[in-house]
């Protein structure tokens, strides 16, 4: 039975898929309620309570409630999941994780994930498919290649190259290949065909979701950031605009050195490869395509990249790269209209 109207400033609700959590605390952090809901009633729950603030656990289902959540006039705060474990106390159960997260989404100082819109979501996930995809044509290829060798016949490395190859292997009657071993590598690399054309198409819709977006074009103008790139970071970071500063991205992104320092001794080790590793492996490949092909000469970042050049190692100017690219896609994101311009060495 759904109680009137709870007096309760903060709701902490334990997500599941059928069962949800909720405990309630006041102003000072007291719990006045616990109960628990399937999916159906939750919401009508919401629905009767006053405006308040309601933390939740990163997770499958989380942006969604969060959406509406929103929607009835309460605020909503996503919490990633390494963050509330502090917060538990003792053992752990449903309710016990319901009331970590309603004290955890009330410290100053914590760390929150931005509600995502829905055309976020659908992008993300475009993104996700494509880059399943990617990794299953991998898989594919190096399973026939691996084939191809069990009968004393290599192939050169390369996407390209091996779609060159094998046909002319299939079609050459004098090598060693058995007849059931043709047969299945041509069906195999039928399924390469059409796992490409799928490939293409979600690229050619990601490619139109950038074409359509205002702020998609002008990260397109920073080196090293295409569609892929530019998208990526719309669907992950949205307008950036939780990020306090430029560096905040690149942080959250992985892209700066992790810290182990005591003792008034600070300790810098590789990049923390933290957070969204999808978006981090786009901007270091754009980055080092950027760190290949950019006429140095007409940029001041080719005089930045050079610099760096002659005292390290290219892997590490790439992810330099990387995180100065990260920093200015903040700056494009938080200021409207902002575009990247190319200028000479000469101008400061």
């Amino acid at each position: 039975m759904i109680r009137n109207k709870p007096q309760a400033a903060v709701y902490g609700v334990d997500l599941g898929k059928n069962l949800f959590h909720v405990v309630g605390t006041d102003a000072t952090g007291n719990i006045v309620q616990r109960v628990k809901f399937r999916r159906e009633t939750l919401m009508a729950f919401f629905e009767r309570a006053e405006p308040s603030l309601v933390g939740m656990e990163a997770c499958p289902g989380s942006q969604w409630l969060a959406r509406k959540l929103q929607a009835l006039g309460h605020t909503v705060r996503i919490i990633p999941a390494q963050f509330v474990k502090p917060y538990v106390k003792s053992h752990k159960n449903d309710t016990i994780d319901a009331e970590a997260i309603a004290e955890a989404v009330t410290r100053p100082t914590m760390r929150f994930v931005e509600v995502k819109r829905v055309d976020q979501v659908d992008l993300q996930a475009l993104h996700r498919i494509r880059d399943q995809m990617v990794g299953h044509r991998t898989k594919l290829i190096c399973q026939m290649r691996a084939f191809c060798l069990e009968f004393g016949i290599p192939i050169r490395q390369g996407v390209g190259a091996f779609k060159i190859t094998l046909p002319t292997i299939l079609a050459d009657s004098s090598n060693d290949l058995s007849a059931t071993m043709r047969r299945l590598l041509t069906e195999l690399f039928n399924d390469l065909k059409g796992l490409e054309a799928r490939i293409a198409e979600i690229g050619r819709d990601i490619e139109a979701a950038a074409a359509d977006s205002e702020l998609a074009k002008r990260l397109m103008t920073i080196p090293g950031i295409g569609p892929l790139g530019a998208t990526a970071l719309l669907a992950a970071a949205g307008n950036g605009q939780q990020f306090k500063r430029a560096r905040d991205l690149a942080a959250w992104l992985g892209l700066v050195p992790q810290q182990h320092s005591t003792g008034g001794k600070s300790l810098l080790l590789g990049i923390s490869k933290r957070g969204n590793r999808y978006v981090r492996r786009l901007l270091v490949h754009g980055a080092r395509s950027c760190a290949m092909h950019l006429d140095r000469s007409k940029d001041r970042l080719g005089l930045w990249i050079n610099q760096l050049q002659s005292r390290m190692h290219i892997n590490k100017v790439v992810v330099a790269l990387a995180a100065k690219i990260a920093r200015i896609a903040w700056v494009v994101m938080n200021r409207p209209g902002a575009l990247y311009q190319q200028r000479g060495h000469a101008v400061s």
